[in-house]
């Protein structure tokens, strides 16, 4: 497991405890949530060993390091986490709650990140439209956003061809350490928006890893509430 809250600053421990305080982080020891955002940056480091391709830069933009964005970014688990594990990369933590937004902007200021990290508040199915944001990250990461479907759809707006999209699993059994596919993420659905599942990354916590293989089409996302209301595919189940 992740070495936990021990090599975070006080002030970043404080922040993470008062997130869980305003109600923004689920039950469970403080430092199961640490671990689990940890668990991020190990299945990246994972899926890069597996192909050394993603380090290359595809279209005159280096895949990694670069920047990122936490999707659904709530109270800070895991995009505070990995902020402090990526000092050299820019981040954006994205939440639909201007409640959870105002409180990462102030844990953002407190850390002295505002060069490097910005809060947006919007939804994800507006967000991947901005023109800022559409196509601008190497690496979408997400935790309890929403269902394989919904969180795949609104994710794949923002990552660069090449990009990389990583989302926490539930636990199961462990199994081997990367499955070539799941019937939480079959080809032909993720295909539509230009995904490809590379496999399943287990440590202490489980991670799915996916690739854009192609650039998201246009018409994704669709319009607000509808990814969640008719989802790009159905879960079959195992």
């Amino acid at each position: 497991m992740a070495s936990g809250s021990k090599d975070l600053p006080e002030s970043l421990l404080e922040a993470i405890h008062r997130s869980r305080e305003w109600g923004f982080l689920g039950d469970g020891p403080i430092d199961v949530h640490i671990a689990h955002a940890q668990g991020f940056a190990e299945a990246l480091k994972w899926a890069v060993e597996e192909d050394p391709s993603i380090e290359q830069t595809e279209g005159g933009a280096t895949l990694v390091p670069g920047p990122w964005m936490d999707l659904g970014s709530g109270g800070g688990i895991p995009g505070l986490i990995l902020a402090h594990l990526w000092p050299a990369r820019e981040a954006t933590l994205l939440d639909g709650s201007e409640r959870r937004t105002r409180f990462l902007s102030q844990v953002v200021e407190e850390q002295g990140w505002t060069d490097r990290v910005r809060v947006v508040t919007a939804r994800a199915e507006v967000a991947g439209r901005a023109e800022s944001l559409r196509g601008a990250f190497s690496l979408v990461v997400a935790r309890s956003f929403g269902s394989p479907p919904v969180t795949a759809e609104c994710a794949a707006p923002f990552l660069r061809l090449g990009g990389m999209l990583i989302v926490s699993e539930p636990p199961t059994d462990p199994g081997p350490a990367a499955l070539p596919d799941s019937s939480r993420w079959p080809g032909e659905g993720l295909a539509t928006i230009g995904l490809r599942n590379l496999g399943l990354w287990r440590g202490a916590f489980g991670y799915r890893v996916l690739r854009q293989s192609r650039i998201c089409p246009d018409r994704f996302p669709r319009r607000v509430g509808i990814p969640g209301k008719r989802p790009l595919y159905r879960i079959s189940p195992v």
